[in-house]
């Protein structure tokens, strides 16, 4: 084993694909050929791919892909240990993904995503196939074409999890007699038997009886342990009561004597596991409808299958036929020749027994099924603040044997925007690192490192990695100098979601958002992520360009889904990147109205009827003068904030920063080099730094220090970027906002 430092692969080729680059002596030291499987030891376990990197690069480096350096839990720059490991040929693998993917792909075309990719149980995997160095017989454009078909465009930003493997001692391979199939039963009766019990099913509890044979009943969960949806419960609870024990009474007072009822919420909040619950408290029994699993049925077949689990809660009666995810099968934005057939099954259900269907998109669902004397009821399970995540992490670890210096009420603390099925999530990856530390321990136990440890691998379920910032751990005290911009960013965006009681108690509302500004390069993503880092905040972040659309009304609905990901996630921060290209001044662009819409659009989500609440929108550009002013009037992007390019101080503290890892000879003065460098921004001093290094570098491959020539020399690579025009341009607008 060797161990290097672990990099971002440069290579565009190698993005999402588990492949790392090691130098040929690094490969001929390991005894392996190109394309042989290696494991990747940092923060967690993982494996990948090997091949030779692309010309002469650095023999003590790995160069990985994001994925897989998320899979390791580590940063760029850590240290990762590298070895030979045997693979064995899956024979079952179990992925959980977003309820597209798994609504949407069959396990063959799984298998075709995931063949000749080296799998690790806890790891994130792209669909983007093995086509670096394909296996002989597989059809990369054939399993390209079907995953776009299934999914649409956006099938390569999607990433699953692999939840358990046969064998599942050691890392495998997908092979084309493995047997692949979705966690939970995702696609019911497209998984084989063995896979769906082979996987844990946390999300299916107990005292359930699903729409498909074989049946299976397991202990339900208890009402007390609904943390934060006891109010919703008691009111569902009431419903069933009079729908079961006292029709008559609903009768002769001139209502139906039958229920039906909507629960929405965030995904993962527990819909299903709540409506269990509260229908084993009234003595109901439960049949469960996947509506995913039918709606790609034809319209006999789905409405068949409705009819056996209707027929099927009638012979249970009192039942209650619970239909999961609703808006799969029956969507406002179309009407499959389905819709109607399904409508018509659920109208004629029979006395006894009571409707439930769940629902994270209420908005999406068909209105047809909304109307009075069908589904005419609504709860909305909350997103659990600090104190029902306290409550629900000590309900997930009560069974599980735990250090006494665990304190839930700090994990809770840094786990905002997360449901019940992410805590889950955290539990288990905290096991699996408690398990990876007390291999011989008689008595292993979760400890608090554990716990914190997990929080960098697991991700809110609104969350996606693709638009997650990651802060790498960056607060505001490690930008140095910036005193103002610090206090102003502060107070704009942390206080409002730290001390909400003195804004109220003072009777003014928190700002809405701001916006920073400044030259390229001067620091502006880098203090937002510090920003993020120190209030620990989920952050979604998205350059402007990314939400535009050609298609009429998409881009508007990008955005609308952008702000109501983050509600989910809340307390959030919103990171509009290049504001500039979303919201340009309206009424001068040539794109047909489309930006004039978004615009619309924005300021709708930031002062609309329904108000944001813990959500922080920042919004970074460097050309102030082109966003619309209507963005930055009160109530909406309403501070500014103006980030000057580095000073002589600001750029020593820069050039400290950066080679903070780099050795540096004693005749290397940063003080005096900072005087030298006027007109270098931020990421100029960072790319000298780094010059500096590979000038090193290209005189020995045994260098152990930068020494001034190698600074001097690389001076002359990197020049200043700071455009003097562009400078004064901000500086006057900067003036201009202060009067």
């Amino acid at each position: 084993m060797i161990t290097l430092t672990a990099r971002l692969s440069p290579s565009a080729l190698d993005t999402r694909r588990g492949v790392v680059r090691l130098h040929p002596e690094v490969l001929d030291a390991l005894g392996l050929r190109a394309w042989d499987a290696v494991r990747l030891t940092g923060a967690r376990v993982s494996a990948a791919l090997a091949a030779a990197t692309a010309g002469d690069g650095p023999p003590g480096v790995v160069f990985v892909d994001d994925v897989t350096l998320s899979n390791l839990g580590v940063v760029e720059g850590a240290e990762v240990v590298v070895a030979p490991v045997d693979v064995a040929a899956a024979r079952t693998v179990v992925v959980a993904g977003s309820r597209l993917a798994s609504t949407s792909l069959t396990p063959e075309t799984l298998r075709m995503a995931l063949t000749g990719k080296v799998l690790t149980v806890g790891d994130a995997v792209s669909l983007l196939p093995q086509d670096l160095a394909p296996p002989p017989g597989t059809d990369v454009s054939a399993t390209r074409r079907k995953l776009s078909n299934a999914i649409g465009m956006t099938w390569t930003n999607e990433l699953l999890t692999i939840t358990s493997t046969d064998p599942a001692d050691r890392p495998v391979a997908v092979q084309p007699s493995t047997v692949v199939g979705w966690r939970d039963g995702a696609r019911t009766g497209d998984a084989p038997a063995e896979v769906a019990a082979s996987a844990t099913a946390p999300s299916t509890p107990a005292g359930t009886v699903t729409a498909t044979e074989p049946e299976v009943v397991v202990p339900p969960v208890p009402v007390a342990d609904l943390v934060g949806q006891q109010e919703a419960a008691k009111r569902l609870a009431e419903w069933f009561d009079l729908t079961f024990s006292h029709p008559e009474l609903l009768a002769r007072l001139g209502a139906a004597p039958r229920l039906a009822a909507l629960v929405s919420g965030p995904e993962g909040v527990g819909k299903s596991t709540f409506v269990r619950a509260v229908a084993h408290s009234a003595d109901a029994a439960v049949v469960e409808v996947a509506a995913p699993s039918i709606a790609v049925l034809e319209a006999n077949a789905a409405a068949q299958r409705v009819a056996d689990a209707l027929a099927r809660a009638q012979r249970q009666s009192p039942a209650v036929l619970v239909l999961t995810d609703v808006e799969a099968l029956l969507p406002a934005a179309s009407a499959p020749p389905v819709a109607t057939v399904v409508l018509d099954a659920l109208r004629g259900r029979p006395d006894g027994v009571a409707l439930v269907v769940t629902s994270a998109h209420p908005e999406a669902v068909d209105p047809r099924l909304r109307v009075p004397e069908l589904v005419d009821r609504e709860i909305v399970l909350p997103l659990p603040d600090g104190k029902a995540r306290t409550e629900l992490l000590r309900v997930l670890l009560r069974d599980v044997p735990v250090e006494s210096d665990v304190d839930l009420g700090a994990i809770a603390d840094r786990t905002p925007g997360f449901v019940a099925a992410d805590l889950v999530a955290l539990r288990r990856e905290a096991a699996l690192r408690a398990a990876l530390r007390q291999r011989d321990v008689d008595e292993p136990r979760v400890a608090q490192a554990d716990l914190v440890g997990a929080l960098e691998i697991v991700r809110p379920i609104s969350m996606s990695t693709s638009d997650t910032l990651r802060t790498g751990g960056l607060t505001l005290d490690d930008v140095g100098d910036m005193t103002e911009v610090k206090q102003a960013l502060t107070e704009a965006a942390l206080w409002p979601l730290q001390y909400p009681d003195s804004f109220a108690r003072l009777g003014v509302a928190p700002p809405r958002g701001l916006l920073l500004y400044g030259p390229p390069g001067c620091g502006k993503t880098f203090l937002v992520r510090a920003l993020a880092g120190s209030g620990r905040l989920n952050v979604l972040s998205v350059k402007g360009a990314e939400l535009m659309d050609k298609f009429v009304g998409e881009s508007e609905r990008a955005v609308r889904e952008l702000f109501r990901r983050a509600a989910e996630a809340a307390p959030a921060m919103v990171f509009l990147d290049e504001v500039d290209a979303l919201a340009p001044r309206r009424g001068q662009s040539s794109d047909s109205g489309v930006s004039d819409r978004v615009v619309a659009a924005l300021l709708t989500e930031l002062d609309g009827v329904e108000p944001l609440r813990d959500v922080i929108v920042l919004g970074a550009t460097n050309r102030p003068e082109l966003v619309d002013p209507a963005l930055l009037r009160p109530g909406r992007l309403e501070r500014l904030v103006y980030v000057p390019p580095p000073d002589a101080d600001a750029r020593a503290e820069i050039l400290r920063a950066s080679s903070r890892n780099t050795p540096l000879a004693p005749d290397v003065d940063l003080r005096a080099l900072a005087e030298e460098l006027d007109g270098y921004s931020a990421a100029d001093c960072a790319a000298l730094i780094r010059e500096a290094a590979l000038t090193a570098m290209r005189e020995s491959l045994a260098a152990a220090e930068v020494t001034g020539a190698h600074l001097a020399s690389a001076r002359e690579a990197v020049r200043p970027s700071l455009d003097p025009a562009q400078l004064e341009a901000l500086a006057a607008y900067a003036r201009s906002r202060e009067r």
